[in-house]
This record gives C-alpha cells, sequence and structure tokens, in this order.
C-alpha cells in the first residue's frame, strides 16, 4: 500500500471522528476530551495537503503530458460546467484524479431544467432534468475494471439551503466515508496506455457492463444519474493515470470533433453510430 493511500485512509479516519464528535456533542450533549477534538484541527489540514488546491508536483506530471483523444462520452446536445478549458483543476482539487474533470448537462433547446431556487422549492425530483437517465457511452474500445451500481438517487440541491447542506454537512460525512460516496455510482474503463476513464453519478442500476468485460467505443454502458456528491443530473467524466481514486492523478483529454467545451458552452458530439449494447 503506498504513502499516498495510508495518507487518505488517515484523513478519512480523522474526518469520521470529526463527524462523530459534532454528532454527538449536538444531538447527545458529549463533553470530549480535547486530544479528542485533535483531529477536528488535523483532519481539515491532511485533507488540504493531500488533495491540495494547487499541488504544483501534480501539475508538473500532467502539464507536458499531450492531451488524450478519445470520443465523447455521451450523444445529443449537452452543456459543459466545471470545464478545464476554463481553469486547471477543474473542480478546485487535484485529488481523487479530477485534476482535468468535466461535468456535462442535457442540454434541449429550448432549456427545460428547472432554475435554482433560492429557498423553495428545497429540492425537486430527478424526472424533471433532461439529463436524468441518459445514456453514457464507452469513449474507447476498454476493459471495465470498476463498477458500482447500487447507490440511491437523491434529490436535487438546487436551492440555497439544500446546497449549504450538502456542501456543510453531507459532503463531509461522504469525504468521510470515502470516494466511492463521493462519485456515486460510476464505471472505471481501462483504456491502455496507463490511461482510465471514470464516469461518475450514475443512475442506480442502469450499469449493463460488469468488471472483467470489455466494451467497445460508443458502446452505451449506463445512464446519467444524481448519485453521490451532485446536485443534480448530471454526467461528471475524467481520465486518471491509475484506477484508484484515492491515489490517481488526473490526465487531460480532448473528444474528437469537439475538443475540451469551455464553461456553459453547448457541444453535439459527430460520433460515430454506436454498437449495440452488449458484453464481450
Amino acid at each position: 500500500m503506498s504513502v499516498r493511500k495510508l495518507a487518505m485512509i488517515l484523513a478519512r479516519c480523522c474526518l469520521l471522528l470529526v463527524v462523530v464528535l459534532v454528532l454527538g456533542m449536538i444531538f447527545a450533549g458529549w463533553d470530549p476530551h480535547p486530544l479528542l477534538v485533535l483531529p477536528a484541527a488535523v483532519a481539515p489540514v491532511a485533507v488540504f495537503v493531500i488533495q491540495g488546491r494547487r499541488t504544483a508536483a501534480a501539475l508538473r506530471r500532467t502539464a507536458a503530458r499531450a492531451p488524450v483523444e478519445t470520443r465523447a462520452p455521451v450523444s445529443g446536445r449537452w452543456t459543459a460546467h466545471n470545464s478545464p478549458a476554463d481553469k486547471v483543476p477543474s473542480h478546485g482539487l487535484h485529488g481523487y484524479g479530477q485534476t482535468y474533470a468535466i461535468d456535462i448537462l442535457v442540454a434541449p433547446d429550448p432549456d427545460t431544467r428547472p432554475p435554482f431556487a433560492k429557498l423553495w422549492p428545497l429540492a425537486r425530483g430527478n424526472a424533471r432534468y433532461p439529463a436524468f437517465g441518459a445514456p453514457v457511452l464507452a469513449v474507447a474500445d476498454a476493459t471495465v475494471v470498476r463498477v458500482l451500481d447500487g447507490r440511491r438517487d437523491h434529490l436535487t440541491r438546487t436551492s440555497i439551503p439544500a446546497l449549504a447542506w450538502m456542501m456543510l454537512i453531507e459532503g463531509s460525512v461522504r469525504e468521510a466515508a470515502g470516494p466511492s460516496w463521493i462519485v456515486g455510482n460510476h464505471i472505471v474503463l481501462d483504456l491502455g496506455d496507463g490511461t482510465y476513464a471514470m464516469y461518475a453519478h450514475l443512475k442506480q442500476g442502469s450499469v449493463t457492463v460488469a468488471a472483467g468485460r470489455t466494451v467497445r467505443a460508443g458502446q452505451p454502458i449506463a445512464a446519467c444519474g444524481n448519485t453521490g456528491n451532485s446536485t443534480e443530473p448530471h454526467l461528471h467524466f475524467q481520465l486518471m493515470d491509475g484506477p484508484d481514486l484515492d491515489t490517481a492523478r488526473g490526465i487531460p483529454f480532448t473528444w474528437r470533433g469537439v475538443g475540451v467545451p469551455a464553461n456553459g458552452e453547448s457541444f453535439t458530439p459527430q460520433n460515430e453510430p454506436s454498437p449495440a449494447p452488449g458484453l464481450d
């Protein structure tokens, strides 16, 4: 086990202890010993150091690497958010291999997505969002390395109170529980040459592939959902240099015929016809 992996596990244990102590003080009136409160200071520092907002070493490893070209992971009209075309790291952190990650939403014309609410409604059902259930496609011929399909699709976090809940409480609990709780249902594909593709926030029960099987470029492998640390149904996509989210480093990508769409940019991939789904 690598030092980085051990460090992530230690940081996660500290965060879990912090969550338990805070809940105990709020709901059970605990008065914990000062030595137990120490992780409350250690955990945020550890996570900040390990994941880093501006980790120079991570940037040096990838800055000189040419973007890996793949086909787009979707078909139809979509819009990009949190794009590496606008900033790196795109999500503010290098952790979990997400340096060059991108979020994309279905973008029908006209746009039928419900607007973000200040106070009410606190949350909405996923069926109102056109991305929910949209097919997700293999970006290349690949081997399936990892699959998680059992997390439930939760309501949206598209109001100020719900977003605050996710950022301050829910997100901390997911962080303490591990990366699979953050990315929700997900698939990791081995594209070869040390490159792995990760699809996150997939719809519960939608995955059509299994670990160890091969897929062909353009093959439907799952559906867009709202699982894990997600505000609304969307697809989070990234390339990385390993299958373990705790230790992976992000790799830049470019989609054939699309490039890297910028924040707010709508795009329609011009991909070759997708093959029929199935397991090889």
